[in-house]
């Protein structure tokens, strides 16, 4: 494994780590209280994304590691920076953290379970595994090592050290997002003879791949009859896929395949103004409905 592929597994596992530190057993058990809600979360995430994103790459010629990069982004689970946004637009960040924590659990079976199925079953990305010698089924290695052992240590040390958490959860956290952003910004920079025109192309995927997201999110919950504030962070989960995982699976099982980390490193930089742009159009709706003006949200 290369150095860099190194320090993007520990820079996720740290995130990782640092997100488990914030969770509590209460956290899981709004489950019981919101059910309805946190199932309207998991949906998009796990089944309509997924499904739509496998249905576009059937329906368009693109290079398959490009084809492959979109499937495994959209079968990644949302990651911690969907509770930030989803607080920053006033949206309920307790279901935003309780569907996080669910979907980090059910990520372990459904992202490596969705990632392969889709893969497979498109014959243009099947034929590119086949040449390359990768078992999709590897993915759950990477999640062991991305997602599970550090989620089980962050719940074991919140648990057993609480002073001490209290004290690192904060500073870890915002380290490890600055660690992520500036591998991802030192990764474009090495590689910046590739910043031309010509990526304007694969920057519109993601655009619209990442819009999708947030609409079936928004559409879910319409649909299931969410209050206005679980509405917003059902959307935030729907669109703001965990890029930070996808990069560390294509680092580990894909040898840092240039065209899948082009594609997941523009979702991870692409889905923060995305999901900031809405979060400030709430806070704006909020304002105008305080000062009488009629908004709906």
């Amino acid at each position: 494994m290369q150095t860099s592929q190194l320090l993007l597994g520990l820079v996720l596992a740290l995130m990782v780590f640092s997100v488990a530190l914030e969770l509590r057993p209460h956290d899981f058990q709004r489950v019981l209280a919101m059910p309805r809600a946190v199932v309207a979360g998991l949906i998009p995430q796990f089944l309509l994304l997924p499904v739509g994103t496998w249905l576009a790459t059937l329906a368009l010629d693109l290079p398959p590691n490009v084809e492959a990069a979109m499937i495994l982004v959209a079968a990644c689970p949302g990651g911690s920076l969907s509770n930030v946004v989803t607080h920053f637009g006033r949206g309920n960040t307790a279901l935003s953290v309780s569907v996080s924590a669910v979907a980090a659990l059910m990520a372990l079976a459904l992202t490596p379970l969705n990632f392969s199925w889709m893969v497979a079953s498109n014959p243009a990305t099947a034929g590119w595994l086949r040449t390359l010698d990768i078992d999709a089924s590897g993915i759950w290695f990477s999640l062991l090592a991305l997602l599970a052992l550090p989620m089980g240590a962050g719940l074991w040390v919140s648990r057993e050290y609480p002073g001490a958490t209290m004290r690192i959860r904060k500073p870890l956290a915002n380290f490890s997002l600055l660690a992520l952003l500036a591998f991802i910004v030192g990764a474009l920079v090495r590689d910046r003879q590739l910043l031309t025109l010509g990526l304007l192309p694969m920057l519109l995927l993601v655009v619209l791949h990442n819009a999708s997201g947030l609409l079936l999110g928004y559409l879910t919950s319409r649909a299931m009859g969410l209050a206005v504030r679980d509405r917003r962070a059902v959307m935030i989960e729907g669109g703001m896929q965990n890029s930070g995982l996808a990069l560390g699976i294509i680092a580990l099982q894909f040898q840092s395949d240039l065209g899948m980390v082009i594609i997941a490193s523009l979702w991870g930089m692409w889905h923060i103004v995305s999901g900031m742009a809405c979060a400030l159009w709430w806070r704006r709706q909020d304002r105008a409905a305080s000062s009488g003006e009629n908004f709906h949200a």
